[in-house]
């Protein structure tokens, strides 16, 4: 049975995410609103959770998962960043930004792509899930909420019970989110990347 917790989108209440937090920290997946579309996310560190986020998705480990992460402070413990990347960083944070970076030694090798070592980290811009980060004091593994063989996120609580309920343990349910995905840029290499052009507009973070 899927718990559901309905969260005011700007004035979470804590006790509901306190419940989630805990779901999280006992191994179970959760959906969540971004300020781009719901996510199911789960606890970094672990193994059975991860596996099974990919098993939802029906991706493999060159599928690149993303950390959310509550600020730049806690993003640098699991990405090595120069002061070229941080500048860039600072102008989409936080915002509907992932960037794609070279994973630390503090990102488990499961989670980070296998043949590059790098991993996608964001932190997002909104209210209840930042909130819920603070309570897990600690970045979620996250992957957007995407239905096998199919290209558009699921936005609504009800639809993403009936189609996942038993494979998830919880959804926060704080209402519709924007449905338009993260822009994604790679700063992996020598220059930044843009990967895909979405929600953020590039402008803002000089490129």
């Amino acid at each position: 049975m899927t718990q559901r917790f309905e969260v005011h989108p700007q004035n979470p209440q804590p006790r509901l995410l306190k419940q989630a937090a805990q779901i999280l920290h006992e191994g179970g997946i959760v959906a969540v609103p971004t300020d781009s579309s719901y996510a199911l996310v789960c606890h970094l560190d672990d193994k059975a959770a991860v596996e099974k986020l990919r098993r939802i998705r029906e991706v493999d480990e060159k599928h690149h998962l993303t950390l959310l992460c509550r600020d730049l402070s806690e993003l640098a413990t699991y990405a090595r960043v120069d002061n070229r990347q941080y500048r860039l960083l600072k102008l989409g944070t936080p915002g509907p930004y992932t960037f794609i970076l070279d994973a630390t030694k503090e990102v488990p090798r499961r989670v980070s792509h296998p043949s590059r070592r790098t991993i996608g980290l964001r932190v997002p811009e909104h209210r209840a899930l930042q909130e819920l980060l603070a309570l897990m004091g600690e970045p979620l593994l996250a992957t957007t909420l995407i239905p096998p063989g199919e290209t558009e996120p699921l936005n609504d609580a009800d639809t993403i019970i009936d189609r996942f309920g038993k494979a998830l343990q919880a959804v926060v349910d704080a209402g519709a989110c924007p449905m338009a995905p993260t822009t994604v840029v790679d700063l992996s290499g020598d220059e930044p990347v843009v990967v895909r052009q979405g929600r953020g507009e590039l402008a803002r973070i000089g490129l």
